[in-house]
C-alpha cells in the first residue's frame, strides 16, 4: 500500500544527501551501486533544480514547503527569498512553520478582525500560512481531548529572529480567542485574567531583556508561559516558570550593549519628583548605564508602570521597588583604591556620597554596608576572623550584592504575577504552554551564560530531532511500513559533551568548583583536553594564548573563554550581605530576604549547588512538561545579522537552515505520515462513521482491550467506508493511488496524513450532526407532546375548578335570593294591608274618632287639612295617586331637619309635565283632603316611611342591563 510512494522520496534524498557532504548522519543510509549511478542522479537532480527554479515568478505561490519539488536547500532558499520579497513572512515546513523577520511593522498583520478570521475558519490550513495557524491547531486539538491533550508551542531561533514578538502574538490570540468564547456574566472575570496575562509580559520584558549586538530586545532568561483553560476552553488563568537569568548584566555589561531595559526606562521616564525621591539627578552619569543616549522602542516607562497597576502592584509598592533599583546603579558609581593591602581599603572620595546614597535607597546603615564591602568574616571552627578585602575583592563583593539584589528583585516579580494570574487547580484541567527562551548566540567574548544559553538550544533541537525526526522514522520501520531513512544532523554527541556522564564539561565544572580553591583556567583547560579528547565536538586553539575551549553546536562553532567561568559557577553569596539587607528598612527588601537565613542554614552540610547543576535541573523539568505534551514547533529565521528591515541574505539563512534540519524535516513531512493514532483511539473516536452492526456492537460493548489482529480488520473496514463515500462524492473523486498515500495501517497505529485526517474528522461532523439532529428532533417531539398534556391537564382543572365555584356562587345566590323574596312577601303583605286601610273613602275618615297623634309622629312633621280640626295621619306613600290626579295642588308640608325634608320632596317624584304643578314647604297654605275627592281647604300631613320607597315610580322605563344576582331575584320574583 506504501510501497509506490515510498520510491519517491527515496530516490529523491539519496541524491540530495549525497551532494551534501558536511553533513554527519545518522541513521540507516542508502548507497548507490555505482559511482555511474550516483552521478547520472546527481545530473538528473541537478536538472530538476534547474527546470523548478525557471519560473521564478511562481517561487512565492509556495506556500507549503512539501510541494516543492525536488526538495533541496537552493530550492528551499529560493521559495523562501521569493516569499520574503513578496512580504510573505510565514511558510508551512511540514511540521513546522517558518518565520521570517520583517524588522519592521507590518499593518494589519496580527489585527483582531485576522485573529478572528483563524479562528471562526473551518479548515485553517486553507488558509495564508501564519502564526495563527499553529494557536489554533493547538487550540482545536486541546478542544479535541485527543491524547496527548495538553499542547507546547515552542519558539525556536537565534537571538533577534522574532522569538519574542512571536509568543507575544500567541499569548494576545489566545486572550482573544478565550474571551471572544466567554458568557455575558463571566466577562469581567475573562477581561480581567487576558488583560492580567498580557500585562505581564511589559513587566518581564522590562527587567529580563537587554539590547544585545544582535538584538534590540533580546531575552536574557527564559520562560515557559502555561495558558490555563477550564472545561470550556476558557482563559482563567496562567503560570510563569523561568530559567537562568542572566544577572552579570547588571554590573558588567558588554562592549556596545546595554544593561536591562527597566533602568533605561526610569532615567528617560521618570518625573522630576520621581526622581528627587530616589535620588537621581538629571545631570548624574552611570557606569551601570553604558549606551544610555541610544533610544529603542522598549523604553516606555508609562507601559510598564500601567501593567504593575493592572497586576495588583500598588503605588507603596512600585516605589519600593524603584528605590532599590535606583539604589544598584549607584552601587556601580562606587569605586574603591587601596595603598596597603594589609588594610582594609578606602572608598574613593567622589564615591562617598554614592555610598550614601545607595544606603539610604535600600534601607541599610552606610557604615555596616562600607564594613560588609571592605572586611570579610572567616569561620575557623565556632570563631569569625575578619579579613581585609583587596580592591578586586571589595570590586566583586559590590558586583554580588548587585547581582543578588536585582536576582532576587527579579524572582519576586515572577512570584508576584504568578499569585496574580494564576488559577486554582481545581479551576483549569489544560493547559497550552509557550516556550519562549533565549536564542542561539555567539559573540566575540563567550562565558558562562552563552555556554547555558546554547546548551538550551542543545536540548530544544533534541527534543525536535527525538520526537520527529529520529522517533517518527523509527516508528514507521516498527509498525511495518516500507520507509527510506531520511538522514538527519544528531545533535545528541554535543549534548554528552555539554552534560554527559560520568565526564562532561558541566561535571568537571562543578567538580572544580567543590574543590573550593583558588581557579586557574589553564589548568582547567587542560583537564578539559585531557578528559574530552575522544568528543569530536570539541577542539582548542594550541596557539592562542587565552585559556579558552570550542565548541561545535548544531548551529555553529562557539569560542568559551574560560577566564571567570568558575567564579560565575560558584556564585558565592557572602553571609555578612544577606544579614545586612535583612536589616533593611526598606519593606520590600527586607521581605525578599527574611528567609534567607534558614535556607543557608538548611544547606549547611550539603554539596554547594552550583549554577549549572540548578540550570540543568531546571531545564530536564521543562524537557519533561514538553515530553507529556503535544508539541508544534516554530522555526524564526533571521534574514540579516544587522536587524535591516526587508534584507535577505542567503549566507545567513542557509547556515539557520542547516541548523534546524529544515530541509529534512520537509523530506520527512512530504513521505511520512505526521498523524498517528493507536487503533483502540481511532476506533473510539471514529467508530460512529461506519453503519455496520457487527462494527458498532464491538464499539459500544467497549470490548478495546483484545488483540491488535482483532482490531484491525474493523479499522480497515472503516478505512474503506471513509474512502468509499470520497469516491462517491462527484466533487472529491481520488483515485486508489492517491488514497493509498492518504492512510496506512501499521502493526498498531493508523498513520494519516493531515488530509486524511481533515477527511475523518469531516465524516465524523456530519455523523455527529445527524445523530444531534435525530436527538433533536426526538427531544423536541417529546417536549412538545410533554407541553400538550400539561395544557390540556391544566385546562381540565382550571374548568373544574370554574365550575365549582360557579356552582358554590349560584347556590349561595339561590339561598340569598330565597331568603330575600320570603322576607319581601311578608313586607309586602303588610304594606298591602296597610294601604288598603289608608284607601278608605274621605267619608268613612269623618265620622271616626281620630286617633292620638303620636309626639314623635307630631313632632316629624304633618299637614293640617281645612275640614278638619285635629291633624291628620296621612302616609306620604299614597301621594303621587292624589297629585296625579289633581289638575293644580298646591300642598303644605311641615318637615323638620334637612334630611326630612329631603325625603319628603323625594317621595313626590312622580311623571309630571314641567310648570303644571310644584311642591311647596308651606304648612299654612291648602293642601290635600283625601285622596279620593280633590283638595279642599287646609291639609295638615303627617309624613312616615312607606313602602312605595321601595316601589318602582319609574315604570315605564325599561332596564336591559340587569345581571348576577339582580337578575336571579327578579326572575324569581316575577
Amino acid at each position: 500500500m506504501r510501497k509506490k510512494m515510498s520510491l519517491t522520496p527515496k530516490s529523491m534524498i539519496s541524491a540530495e544527501e549525497q551532494s551534501r557532504a558536511e553533513y554527519k548522519h545518522g541513521g540507516r543510509e542508502v548507497k548507490g551501486n555505482s559511482k555511474k549511478v550516483n552521478q547520472s542522479l546527481n545530473e538528473s537532480l541537478d536538472g530538476e533544480i534547474q527546470a523548478f527554479l525557471i519560473d521564478e515568478d511562481q517561487l512565492h505561490t509556495y506556500d507549503d514547503l512539501t510541494k516543492v519539488n525536488p526538495v533541496t536547500q537552493t530550492t528551499v532558499l529560493k521559495c523562501l527569498q521569493a516569499r520574503y520579497s513578496m512580504k510573505v513572512f510565514y511558510t508551512h515546513a511540514g511540521c513546522t512553520l517558518v518565520a521570517l523577520n520583517p524588522f519592521q511593522p507590518i499593518p494589519d498583520l496580527y489585527s483582531l478582525d485576522v485573529m478572528k478570521e483563524y479562528h471562526c475558519a473551518p479548515q485553517p490550513q486553507e488558509f495564508k500560512p501564519h502564526i495563527f495557524i499553529v494557536a489554533e491547531e493547538a487550540y482545536r486539538n486541546l478542544q479535541g481531548q485527543m491524547e496527548p491533550v495538553n499542547q507546547s508551542l515552542v519558539v525556536s531561533g537565534e537571538s533577534g529572529a522574532g522569538k519574542t514578538w512571536t509568543s507575544r502574538c500567541l499569548m494576545k490570540y489566545y486572550a482573544t480567542v478565550a474571551a471572544s468564547s466567554s458568557v455575558v456574566k463571566s466577562q469581567d472575570t475573562v477581561d480581567r485574567i487576558e488583560r492580567r496575562v498580557l500585562d505581564s509580559n511589559p513587566i518581564m520584558e522590562a527587567f529580563g531583556n537587554a539590547c544585545t549586538l544582535r538584538n534590540n530586545n533580546s531575552s536574557r532568561f527564559g520562560k515557559y508561559i502555561q495558558l490555563q483553560l477550564d472545561r470550556s476552553q476558557l482563559l482563567v488563568g496562567a503560570s510563569v516558570q523561568t530559567y537562568l537569568l542572566e544577572k552579570t548584566r547588571v554590573a558588567c555589561q558588554p562592549a556596545k550593549e546595554r544593561n536591562f531595559h527597566i533602568f533605561y526606562q526610569m532615567m528617560k521616564g521618570a518625573t522630576d519628583e520621581q526622581r528627587k525621591e530616589w535620588r537621581m539627578p538629571k545631570d548624574q552619569q552611570f557606569v551601570w548605564l553604558p549606551n544610555a543616549e541610544k533610544t529603542l522602542e522598549e523604553d516606555c516607562f508609562q507601559e510598564t508602570l500601567e501593567a504593575m497597576v493592572h497586576l495588583g502592584i500598588n503605588a507603596e509598592k512600585q516605589g519600593q521597588i524603584f528605590k532599590i533599583l535606583a539604589g544598584i546603579l549607584q552601587f556601580g558609581n562606587v569605586n574603591f583604591s587601596s595603598a596597603d593591602e594589609s588594610q582594609p581599603c578606602n572608598i574613593e572620595e567622589q564615591s562617598k556620597d554614592f555610598l550614601q546614597r545607595a544606603a539610604g535607597l535600600l534601607g541599610v546603615p552606610v557604615d555596616e554596608l562600607l564594613a560588609c564591602l571592605r572586611v570579610r568574616t572567616l569561620k575557623a571552627g565556632k570563631q569569625s576572623v575578619l579579613k581585609p578585602c583587596s580592591q578586586s575583592e571589595c570590586s566583586v563583593r559590590r558586583d554580588c550584592l548587585a547581582k543578588l539584589i536585582y536576582a532576587q528583585l527579579f524572582e519576586w516579580l515572577v512570584t508576584f504575577i504568578n499569585n496574580s494570574i494564576c488559577a486554582d487547580n481545581s479551576i483549569w484541567c489544560n493547559f497550552i504552554g509557550l516556550l519562549d527562551v533565549y536564542g542561539f548566540e555567539c559573540f566575540p567574548v563567550n562565558n558562562l551564560e552563552q555556554l547555558c544559553i546554547n546548551y538550551a538550544n542543545e536540548k530544544l533541537q533534541q527534543h525536535f530531532v527525538a520526537h520527529y525526526l529520529r522517533a517518527q522514522q523509527e516508528e514507521y520501520v516498527s509498525e511495518g511500513l516500507e520507509w527510506s531513512f531520511v538522514k538527519y544532523q544528531d545533535n545528541q554527541n554535543c549534548l554528552d559533551l555539554i552534560e554527559g556522564s560520568p565526564t562532561s564539561i558541566f561535571s568537571l565544572l562543578n567538580e572544580e568548583c567543590r574543590l573550593n580553591r583558588v581557579s586557574d583556567a589553564k589548568k582547567f583547560r587542560g583537564r578539559l583536553e585531557k578528559e574530552l579528547c575522544d568528543n569530536a565536538n570539541i577542539s582548542w586553539d594550541k596557539y592562542s594564548q587565552e585559556a579558552h575551549f570550542t565548541v561545535a553546536h548544531y548551529a555553529g562553532k562557539v569560542n568559551y573563554q574560560i577566564d571567570g567561568m568558575m567564579e560565575k559557577n560558584k556564585d558565592p553569596v557572602p553571609r555578612e550581605l544577606i544579614a545586612l539587607l535583612q536589616k533593611s528598612e526598606n519593606p520590600l527588601l527586607h521581605q525578599i530576604f527574611a528567609d534567607k537565613d534558614t535556607e543557608n542554614a538548611k544547606s549547611k552540610g550539603l554539596s554547594k549547588v552550583t549554577v549549572v547543576s540548578k540550570f540543568k535541573n531546571s531545564l530536564e523539568s521543562l524537557m519533561k512538561i514538553l515530553h507529556t505534551t503535544t508539541p508544534h514547533y516554530t522555526r524564526c529565521i533571521k534574514p540579516n545579522p544587522d536587524c535591516k528591515p526587508l534584507t535577505f541574505q542567503k549566507e545567513e539563512v542557509i547556515i539557520q537552515l542547516k541548523a534546524c534540519g529544515i530541509v529534512e524535516t520537509i523530506h520527512i513531512s512530504a513521505a511520512g505520515f505526521p498523524i498517528r493514532i493507536p487503533f483502540k483511539s481511532f476506533i473510539q473516536r471514529y467508530g460512529l462513521i461506519s453503519k455496520s452492526s457487527a462494527f458498532k456492537t464491538v464499539v459500544h460493548t467497549g470490548d478495546l482491550d483484545t488483540d491488535k489482529d482483532s482490531l484491525r480488520p474493523a479499522v480497515d473496514k472503516l478505512l474503506r467506508v471513509v474512502l468509499q463515500s470520497q469516491v462517491l462524492d462527484p466533487a472529491c473523486q481520488r483515485d486508489s493511488e492517491t488514497h493509498s498515500t492518504l492512510v496506512h495501517c501499521g502493526r498498531t497505529k493508523v498513520f494519516l496524513t493531515q488530509s486524511m485526517l481533515e477527511l475523518l474528522e469531516d465524516q465524523r461532523k456530519k455523523v455527529l450532526s445527524q445523530k444531534a439532529f435525530s436527538i433533536q428532533c426526538c427531544w423536541r417531539r417529546y417536549q412538545r407532546c410533554r407541553r400538550h398534556a400539561q395544557r390540556r391537564a391544566a385546562t381540565l382543572i382550571q374548568a373544574a375548578g370554574r365550575s365549582w365555584l360557579v356552582r358554590r356562587q349560584v347556590h349561595r345566590w339561590h339561598r340569598a335570593a330565597a331568603v330575600i323574596q320570603t322576607s319581601w312577601r311578608k313586607w309586602k303583605k303588610v304594606m298591602n294591608s296597610l294601604a288598603e286601610a289608608e284607601l278608605d273613602d274621605a267619608k268613612h275618615l269623618v265620622g271616626e274618632n281620630v286617633p292620638v297623634v303620636n309626639p314623635v309622629v307630631r313632632e316629624r312633621g304633618s299637614v293640617q287639612l281645612s275640614t278638619i280640626p285635629e291633624p291628620v295621619t296621612v302616609r306620604g306613600w299614597p301621594m303621587g295617586l292624589a297629585l296625579a290626579s289633581a289638575p293644580s295642588i298646591t300642598v303644605s308640608l311641615t318637615a323638620t331637619g334637612f334630611q326630612k325634608m329631603m325625603s319628603v320632596i323625594a317621595s313626590v317624584n312622580v311623571p309630571s309635565r314641567k310648570g303644571e304643578y310644584k311642591v311647596e314647604t308651606n304648612q299654612y297654605k291648602q293642601g290635600l283632603a283625601s285622596i279620593r275627592a280633590k283638595p279642599r281647604g287646609s291639609v295638615k300631613l303627617h309624613y312616615q316611611r312607606s313602602p312605595l320607597l321601595y316601589a318602582d315610580r319609574q315604570p315605564n322605563v325599561v332596564s336591559n342591563g340587569v345581571t348576577g344576582f339582580n337578575q336571579i331575584l327578579l326572575e324569581k320574583t316575577l
